[in-house]
């Protein structure tokens, strides 16, 4: 999940060099105490991503939901107590940029894959711990995070480099 408005000021005020690192396009999210979203208010699409390997290409399917708003993607997987393997989450970033995340309230192990501006992973957290406020960051700029069920990404051998892709049912196919 982003990581709060409020946690975005204690980072800056006890990590030197953070407020420039935040002040440099990181996303923070207001905090809200509001009843968490149901999730199936969510938008939701396939996301495919093509793993290929030295013999072949694998192409794996999710069923994930979209953190398409700021309290959506502040919300994200927080609160949920089981994720099947099919399932996840995506956050789109637009405009593109440095992501930091936490595990606040998230009760389950995430696999974290950071998917650059041309739809390919370039980092990938494996196993990020429940309920941690450690920040997890992208490390570079970034168009989107996707999040996985914990061991997901090691069990289908996924890696950087690999592709990723999914139909934003909000927008009309192009002709």
């Amino acid at each position: 999940m982003p990581i709060p408005k409020r946690a975005a000021a204690r980072l800056a005020a006890l990590v030197p060099g953070a407020a420039l690192l935040l002040g440099a396009g990181a996303a923070v999210h207001a905090q809200s105490d509001a009843a968490p979203m149901d999730l199936a208010t969510f938008p939701h699409t396939t996301l495919e991503v093509v793993h290929r390997d030295r013999q072949s290409v694998h192409r794996y399917q999710f069923d994930v939901w979209i953190a398409d708003t700021e309290q959506r993607a502040e919300q994200g997987l927080m609160f949920v107590s089981d994720l099947p393997d099919s399932k996840g989450m995506v956050f789109p970033l637009d405009p593109p940029r440095l992501e930091l995340m936490w595990m606040k309230n998230t009760y389950i192990e995430l696999d974290m894959l950071f998917i650059g501006t041309d739809g390919r992973v370039v980092k990938i957290i494996e196993r990020a711990r429940p309920l941690s406020l450690e920040t997890l960051s992208s490390g570079q700029v970034v168009a989107a995070v996707v999040e996985l069920k914990g061991g997901e990404a090691s069990k289908l051998g996924l890696g950087v480099g690999d592709r990723v892709s999914w139909q934003d049912p909000s927008r009309k196919p192009q002709a």
